[in-house]
């Protein structure tokens, strides 16, 4: 299932906005994982007089839900036809079938409040997505490049850009070739880097639109030490410590010690033909127990 175009509250705008954001660099809690990301609207609500659509839209919702409490991705579709809807979540490689669980039932009152009642929608959560279209909404390229977020910190002296490009190399092939399946995460060089592809696409697929991604965020990010970047069917993370990656003490009841700072979320989007529309201003700020000690 293709995305159904780019986050609708950016329309032809380009909207900037600050966050206190922190990469992660190990177990998450269940408060890290459903911290909203982005949000991508359709502009054209249901049609729906006799409400079979918002009945499709429930029943998908709730299969959909009840199956994130045994796989981390899963796509369905409720309704026959035209009427038909198409639906699937994914949740991080790395969340337990608890946290996906706890990610995705949250996902489809987000897009009643943030969407509405719309044709297709994406509420991204930093631990899992969940999107949907109606039967012959257009399709959209897997690369189609739908959010962005740059780190303020630039890197000072020499040598970030090498260890940056062979943690990316690293992570090309751990999505293609891993033992966790179009999904890795790791340290190379004091880079923390994460990548996910989602679940229908080939391995060789994955490794393709992972490394579109890679190329788009060197262009975008420059000499950022840390960033995101969304395409359509995959994404990444990275984020460079010059001091080295801390070691993690973990405990059961406590996250990981993260390293947070400010950073300028620049999100670039556009919805063709639709003309100018309206620019939202959103401040997301994601709170951590314990920040990581240089």
């Amino acid at each position: 299932m293709g995305l159904f175009r780019k986050p609708s509250f950016l329309l032809s705008s380009t909207v900037f906005f600050i966050t206190a954001y922190g990469f992660l660099v190990t177990v998450i809690s269940a408060a890290d994982s459903t911290t909203l990301v982005f949000k991508g609207c359709a502009d054209q609500k249901f049609q729906d007089p006799s409400g079979i659509y918002a009945q499709n839209l429930k029943n998908l919702s709730d299969s959909l839900v009840s199956q994130s409490s045994q796989k981390i991705y899963f796509t369905a579709t409720s309704g026959d036809g035209q009427n038909a809807i198409m639906g699937l979540y994914q949740c991080r490689g790395d969340l337990s079938n608890d946290l996906c669980h706890a990610c995705v039932t949250k996902v489809p009152d987000l897009i009643d409040k943030l969407c509405g009642k719309v044709v297709a929608a994406r509420v991204q959560l930093s631990g899992c997505y969940l999107k949907y279209e109606v039967a012959g909404f257009k399709q959209v390229s897997e690369t189609e490049l739908l959010y962005k977020v740059c780190g303020s910190t630039k890197a000072s002296g020499t040598g970030f850009e090498e260890r940056r490009d062979a943690a990316f190399e690293t992570m090309v092939d751990g999505v293609k070739n891993g033992s966790k399946g179009l999904f890795y995460t790791g340290e190379n060089q004091s880079v923390f880097v994460l990548g996910q592809c989602e679940g229908d696409l080939s391995s060789g697929d994955c490794g393709d639109c992972v490394n579109t991604a890679v190329q788009s965020v060197k262009s975008e990010c420059g000499d950022s030490i840390s960033g995101q970047l969304y395409l359509n069917k995959c994404y990444l993370s990275y984020s460079y410590y010059p001091n080295g990656v801390p070691s993690i003490s973990s405990t059961s009841d406590v996250g990981a010690r993260q390293h947070t700072q400010r950073t300028v979320a620049i999100a670039v989007g556009g919805v063709a033909a639709l003309g100018f529309g309206v620019v939202c201003l959103m401040f997301v700020r994601s709170i951590f127990k314990k920040r990581l000690d240089y």
